[in-house]
């Protein structure tokens, strides 16, 4: 039996997300074309007969934090790094390597490292080699794999790579469990994720969601959820004119939390302002950072 920490880094909007997704088979982490959607590290267990994986997903790095979230959002890139027995640096092949190399140099990785060149169904084959060529000259890279996570390409590859890397042992949990996080946790990034999805400029990136009931009953799940932004006018553009926007949120949210529990859910939804919340170290604790 092989068992073992893997983490999935790189910049934001690699595809680090789709690529969890996709290994696990399940969608933990939450998906929009936006960048720094990732904020936390979301650990996902894949265990098969002869091996268990537990693969993090990481916010992308950031070179300069602007706010006390962004701190704590590379703090938990860190914390992934410090454990990990396997480290998959997942790039964007359209990206500059040069810079790439710069990043991921100041990593200092000390674990055995694949380079997965991702997007390859963009990419021309000469991009794809040059990329290829430029990294497998780094001595913090153990092994160049091609993959297209969106079209599940190579992804096969790049799980035997790992699995090759990962060390003898014991499973860490048990075989049904698929995360460490709690049900809540996952509640929230839904909620989270319709907010990237449908509000624009500079709102989904000043707001977090913070649940405040959620009781279980035979058929239904009760949840309050206040969405925190701030500043009040931003209160207004999410409810919407006649509460439109708040009511496409909270019913698009709720149709996924009742897939992702498998019942029924009554989902309630407040908007609260919090000035400069991401430089508050009181309410970042209290909104799970």
């Amino acid at each position: 039996m092989k068992a073992g920490f893997v983490t999935i880094l790189g910049l934001p909007n690699a595809g680090k997300s789709t690529l969890l997704n996709l290994l696990l088979g399940e969608k933990l982490a939450i998906i929009t074309p936006k960048v720094q959607t990732t904020r936390h590290r979301i650990k996902g267990i894949l265990t098969t007969a002869t091996y268990q994986l537990v693969i993090s997903d990481t916010p992308g790095i950031i070179e300069h934090t602007e706010y006390k979230l962004h701190d704590k959002m590379m703090g938990f890139v860190k914390n992934s790094i410090e454990d990990a027995d396997v480290a998959i640096l997942l790039v964007d092949g359209n990206s500059d390597v040069k810079k790439l190399d710069e990043i991921f140099t100041a990593l200092h990785l000390k674990v055995p490292t694949i380079l997965a060149i991702n997007k390859i169904d963009k990419l021309s084959s000469t991009n794809v080699q040059y990329v290829q060529d430029f990294f497998t000259s780094k001595n913090y890279v153990d092994n160049v794999v091609h993959i297209s996570a969106l079209e599940n390409k190579g992804v096969d590859a790049l799980l035997k790579a790992v699995v090759n890397l990962v060390p003898v042992g014991e499973p860490f949990y048990a075989d049904d469990e698929i995360s460490d996080m709690p049900t809540k946790f996952f509640v929230q990034e839904i909620i989270r994720e319709k907010l990237y999805l449908h509000c624009k400029d500079e709102v989904p990136y000043q707001s977090t969601v913070l649940i405040t009931e959620y009781k279980e009953k035979n058929t239904l799940t009760k949840i309050s959820a206040n969405i925190i932004v701030q500043r009040e006018s931003q209160k207004g553009i999410i409810i919407g004119d006649a509460g439109k926007m708040i009511k496409k949120i909270g019913s698009e949210a709720r149709a996924d939390i009742e897939t992702f529990l498998q019942q029924k859910v009554f989902l309630e939804l407040f908007v609260k302002a919090r000035d400069k919340w991401r430089d508050n170290e009181m309410h970042l604790k209290e909104y799970g950072y």
